[in-house]
């Protein structure tokens, strides 16, 4: 050892005469870290070696790991895809069209008659739940066009009370247009400044220049001040509007979309009798500039304390961390594939965003201001919880109602569904390699025969 030193003394000495003893000392200590010397890393502690080499082995066959502080996730790959991404995008989109290509009707796992529409809709026994419309007065014309399209493909059927929001006062003349659209109830609240308004707690400066930096690389919405409000307000608020505590189940409804299906049994019913807390029609790769430090920090904060027990063993975990079909995207989202369900449709249960599970992790995330320094959007914060704190066979794919919403579209092989091209994604085929559906059938949906 000592010669060995000697000679790294000598050969520093000839290339630089004002070698110091500090710069000396760190090469000492970094070229004896190699040995067995004062704890080196071919002394470690034999037990400690084959816990790692354990937590390996449960991560490589599970594709997680679920331990204080050493919560981690891995892409297996279970249907074994290979080639360039141009190769996985059409694999992927050939798994998505073959499966809406087959012939479905409704849900298989719940006894549907018992949830046909009544006779007489007005004294019918409801599930809790509401039909909810995030919407401003100016969207008037776009939101009546959606209820026009609900009513007749479900909710008059069932009158399902609705439940608009909205971060202003309505005007009466939005009122007075609404109310003559249904014969069900109708209810307008205003969203209390606190759920809506940024935090003082934000750092202007450094919210400027991050979205300043997203609006360079054509982020949409980027410098929109209302539209971060809207993603942080969806993300952790919204069950908490005192006029929604009452309720169970939602459906969101949107401006400017579209059904192709007729809904012929009661879609909240169905939740609840079957347990389940989520339901989409798709699943779409996220922009992801927009949420380039989502996954680390949700990683960070399961990392922390005990929040690790939060983790579902049955989540949906492998489509989240997928990296074939868009591995750019699943790069600098941190090891998130940007995969999420398109939340201008969902029908869930309130219940699960009020968790604590989900509750205490959004509550984290919105304390990292990145609602306003990045983008981040309600339905990749949405998705991520679900997969993380949900057990899979609670969240439920709707292949039987078509929907459209620009310029994304799920048209299903059902009786009960027309004026669309089936198994089609997108009008653009620029846009293909966006969908993620493939990704969610390949690895979290067990046997599609069961549902449809």
């Amino acid at each position: 050892m000592i010669l060995i030193f000697g000679v790294l003394l000598y050969t520093e000495q000839i290339t630089k005469d004002n070698f110091s003893l500090v710069k000396l000392q760190e090469s000492f200590d970094q070229f004896t870290n190699s040995f067995d010397v004062n704890g080196g890393a071919d002394s470690a502690d034999p037990a400690s070696e084959s816990s790692s080499n354990t937590n390996d082995e449960e991560l490589n066959k599970l594709g997680f790991r679920i331990a204080k502080g050493n919560v981690a996730f891995k892409f297996l790959n279970k249907k074994q895809r290979s080639g360039d991404r141009d190769t996985i995008v059409k694999q992927n989109r050939h798994t998505y069209e073959e499966l809406t290509k087959q012939a479905i009707h409704e849900p298989k796992d719940f006894d549907i008659e018992s949830i046909r529409p009544p006779e007489d809709p007005a004294n019918y026994d409801r599930a809790n739940a509401t039909i909810l419309c995030l919407v401003r007065n100016q969207e008037a014309l776009t939101i009546l066009k959606s209820i026009k399209q609900l009513e007749k493909s479900f909710n008059s059927k069932f009158n399902y009370p609705y439940m608009f929001i909205n971060d202003q006062p309505f005007t009466n003349r939005f009122m007075e247009k609404m109310r003559a659209l249904t014969n069900a109830e109708i209810h307008f609240a205003q969203v209390p400044p606190e759920m809506w308004d940024k935090p003082g707690t934000i750092d202007l400066d450094r919210e400027k220049k991050g979205q300043k930096k997203l609006a360079s690389e054509d982020v949409a919405y980027a410098q929109k001040a209302s539209y971060h409000n809207m993603c942080r307000f969806y993300s952790r608020s919204f069950y908490k509007v005192p006029e929604l505590l009452n309720y169970k189940y939602y459906w969101r409804l949107e401006p400017n979309i579209q059904f192709y299906s007729e809904i012929n049994y009661d879609v909240f019913k169905y939740l609840q009798g079957t347990g389940k807390v989520y339901g989409f029609t798709m699943g779409l790769y996220d922009i992801e500039q927009s949420i380039a430090t989502l996954w680390p920090e949700t990683l960070k904060y399961l990392n922390t304390g005990d929040n690790y027990k939060y983790v579902n063993p049955s989540g949906s975990f492998q489509w989240l961390v997928e990296d074939l079909q868009n591995p750019h995207k699943n790069k600098r989202a941190g090891g998130y594939s940007t995969c999420h369900f398109w939340s201008n449709f969902e029908i869930a249960d309130l219940d699960f965003w009020r968790s604590e599970a989900y509750d205490n992790w959004v509550k984290y995330l919105d304390s990292t201001g990145k609602f306003y320094y990045e983008r981040w959007g309600d339905a990749p914060v949405h998705s991520l919880g679900l997969s993380l704190f949900a057990d899979k066979s609670k969240i439920h794919w709707f292949r039987d109602i078509g929907y459209f919403h620009d310029p994304y579209q799920h048209c299903p092989n059902a009786p009960n569904t027309k004026s669309c091209k089936v198994g089609s994604f997108c009008k653009y085929e620029n846009l293909q390699d966006q969908n993620c559906m493939g990704n969610w059938i390949d690895n979290e949906l067990d046997d599609p025969a069961k549902y449809y």
